[in-house]
């Protein structure tokens, strides 16, 4: 546990001559903060709670303030980027279209680790990835944690939706096409750097098995219940929200749909490559909010009547942190919604991808606001999550011996 509850003990006796272990940390990028970001900011605390940071490994940084505790790795020049951080605007609008050079840029952050560790040698690297990142390769002798968001969905579960609308989708629908067995080929080899695989929810967990074919433990992203959480003095309003980046496979226009055949009042909250086409397609009873602070998005998730979820996830923070604040989901039956949403208890699920279906789903989760969506959430809270990767941590640089086993 972080925050004191920590006891150093059995992690000192993990490094030789009884010191606290060092240990490295890599993500595919820092550039925006979402979930995944959310997951490094835990474990970089975990990390300083545990032993001692080494390095924080990325392909890219577009060096925007984080978080506390990665900004502060970054003043003490912990983060090490890779050579694509030099390509103009490559941490920014063309950051995507650089997959073809990921296998490249991870070989050379491996390089890199290897040199660092002859100086200051490691105990363990930590990987957060849904991308490329999990492809780093550790020194000899040195562990590999991977926790793992998914296998980069773009090109082995939800490749066509990440094409999207207008003639940039339909370039970005062709690339992948032509470079994704490529990439598949690397990840799939790649995954033998890893000595074990956490995912983020059981649809990660199979996924995982499905592409590289191992095995992975489930510990849930950290979600922030203790600020999420319900004010009864705030009632609940007659509106459907939609919190989501506006990326072709956020499934953003299946909500608009729903809400312009329901005549709902529909708030979406969020930004992304596809907005200006949303705001053509929506109607008068739809509004767009884009990026919010933290505040009002939680003021939102208080009054909304219910969260529209029209993707497929591999687990869903913003669900999480919906129902933390009370809010039932109408969500897709699919993917890391079955970790979270309860079928008529926390929300209703909906299996065929269509306004109908997503509208009747809204209906029935609508009633269902209050106590049993906030006492479900607290499974996902950032105690939890610490207390679970510490074990994990604590298993892999203390394996048990054979003869224990």
């Amino acid at each position: 546990m972080i925050e004191g509850a920590t006891t150093h003990d059995a992690a000192d006796r993990a490094a030789p001559g009884g010191r606290r272990p060092r240990i490295a940390l890599a993500h595919d990028w820092l550039c925006g903060y979402r979930g995944g970001e959310a997951v490094v900011e835990r474990l970089a605390l975990l990390i300083e709670s545990m032993g001692n940071p080494a390095w924080l490994y990325v392909m890219f940084d577009d060096g925007g303030r984080l978080s506390p505790t990665i900004d502060r790795w970054r003043e003490r020049g912990l983060v090490r980027p890779s050579w694509l951080d030099l390509v103009p605007l490559g941490s920014g609008a063309l950051r995507r279209w650089l997959l073809p050079f990921y296998p490249s840029a991870v070989e050379s952050l491996s390089r890199r680790l290897l040199a660092d560790h002859a100086k200051e040698p490691i105990d363990l690297l930590i990987s957060s990835s849904s991308a490329a990142i999990k492809g780093l390769r550790p020194p000899p002798g040195v562990p590999h944690l991977c926790y793992c968001h998914s296998p980069a969905r773009y090109v082995w579960s939800r490749r066509d939706d990440y094409g999207g609308r207008g003639l940039t989708g339909r370039l970005r629908a062709l690339g992948l096409r032509a470079y994704g067995g490529r990439f598949k080929r690397w990840d799939r080899d790649t995954a033998s750097t890893v000595n074990r695989f956490v995912a983020n929810s059981s649809h990660t967990a199979s996924q995982i098995r499905e592409c590289f074919g191992v095995e992975a433990s489930v510990v849930h992203p950290p979600v922030r219940t203790a600020y999420f959480k319900p004010d009864s003095s705030v009632p609940r309003e007659d509106f459907w929200l939609v919190v989501s980046a506006l990326e072709p496979y956020k499934r953003v226009d299946l909500a608009i749909d729903a809400a312009r055949a329901a005549g709902a009042r529909l708030v979406i909250a969020g930004d992304g490559s596809q907005r200006a086409i949303l705001e053509r397609h929506a109607g008068p009873t739809i509004e767009f909010r884009g990026r919010i602070p933290d505040a009002e998005l939680r003021d939102l998730y208080r009054r909304a009547s219910v969260l529209l979820f029209p993707q497929v996830e591999d687990f869903g923070i913003v669900a999480a942190e919906a129902l933390a604040c009370g809010l039932p989901i109408a969500a897709r039956a699919q993917g890391g919604a079955f970790d979270i949403v309860q079928d008529g208890i926390t929300g209703a699920l909906f299996t065929d991808p269509t306004p109908t279906a997503l509208t009747d789903a809204a209906r029935r989760a609508a009633p269902l606001a209050g106590d049993p969506c906030r006492t479900a959430a607290t499974r996902f809270s950032e105690s939890a999550f610490d207390e679970s990767m510490e074990r994990e941590i604590r298993s892999i640089l203390r394996p048990t011996p054979a003869s224990a086993r």
